[in-house]
């Protein structure tokens, strides 16, 4: 019989131990921070740190989502190209009613609905029918990405209210940058749900023991199915604030964040393998991944290479995270 952490390990070890692990992303994100700049002078501007901040802002919107099914032992791969037709979709909104208020509302309604949407039907795939995450998930990127082609005939989308693009990419409520501001209040939201609500402890058990949660009375279909459209409804609102930082409903706007989205979420804890993480652990990986994604555009590092440097970082996070559940 395994003998648990807490009997062979003492107390202060494992305390030691734990205050390692969690100052280790944030001593990362400061070390990746400071090589940059030495390269280039460029990464410590007050300019760019506020382009850091916002830039991560958008992630970790995405991260949060992301993390929302991890923690259920699942993921959304149809996250980016979702971005994509929820961007297209609200601005082809706006434009059709016209300008001022209602436009924007339209357009916002119209973002989160489509992302809603294909949440909910990724939800009822995966919980009520039975497939596998990957499949699903995969096979809904394929049938987003066409129809976000389809209804733009490929091309961006303009002619959206100036407001919109001004209040929500450049405006600002009380000093804070209303991106920022908006992954703050997601911040919040999710937390809530995560740590006091009885939804959110059945996605952590669920996630960890498929079967002790079975015993446990919880309904895992309608549980799952509600992550996956709280997933979407989180991918419509990054959507529509990165549509107004863009000025266009852009069918290619989604391309990189499924992997970026993923490799924030791993890369701050939240275990693939479900059952443990949180949303504060994928606002700090989404920090960690824009530094370096931002040092590595200003050093003027190709784009694939990045793409590598990514898929890299989310191995090394999973043979880590493999290594501390064997201790």
């Amino acid at each position: 019989m395994t003998v648990p952490d807490t009997a062979k390990t003492p107390p202060a070890s494992a305390s030691l131990r734990q205050a390692a692990k969690a100052a280790t992303l944030p001593l990362a994100i400061l070390l990746a921070f400071v090589l940059f700049g030495l390269v280039e002078g460029r990464v410590w501007s007050l300019a760019n740190i506020r382009n850091i901040v916002v830039q991560g802002s958008y992630l970790a919107i995405f991260a949060m989502a992301q993390t929302v099914v991890i923690l259920t032992r699942g993921f959304d791969l149809s996250l980016g190209f979702s971005v994509s037709l929820a961007s297209v979709a609200c601005a082809m909104a706006m434009v059709a009613v016209g300008d001022g208020g209602p436009a924007v509302f339209a357009g916002i309604a119209a973002a989160l609905a489509v992302s809603t949407l294909i949440g909910l039907a990724n939800g009822i795939l995966i919980a009520g029918v039975g497939i596998n995450p990957l499949v699903t998930t995969l096979g809904m990127a394929n049938i987003v990405l066409a129809l976000a082609s389809t209804v733009s005939g490929g091309f961006p989308v303009t002619g959206m209210p100036a407001g919109f693009n001004a209040f929500f990419s450049q405006g600002a409520v009380l000093g804070l940058p209303v991106p920022t501001l908006a992954a703050l209040l997601v911040f919040a939201a999710i937390a809530f749900v995560l740590v006091m609500t009885g939804f959110g402890r059945s996605l952590y058990i669920i996630g960890a023991n498929p079967r002790a949660a079975t015993a446990a009375g919880i309904r895992s279909v309608p549980v799952l199915t509600a992550a996956y459209t709280l997933c979407g409804l989180l991918t419509g609102i990054g959507a529509m604030m990165l549509t107004a930082r863009t000025g266009s409903g852009e069918p290619n706007l989604g391309g990189n964040l499924t992997l970026e989205s993923i490799a924030a979420a791993v890369v701050g804890g939240v275990r693939l393998s479900g059952g443990e993480g949180g949303v504060g652990a994928a606002i700090l990986g989404a920090l960690f991944v824009t530094v370096l994604s931002n040092g590595m555009n200003l050093v003027q590092i190709d784009g694939y290479l990045q793409q590598i440097c990514l898929g890299a970082i989310i191995v090394v996070s999973l043979l880590l995270a493999r290594d501390d559940q064997r201790r």
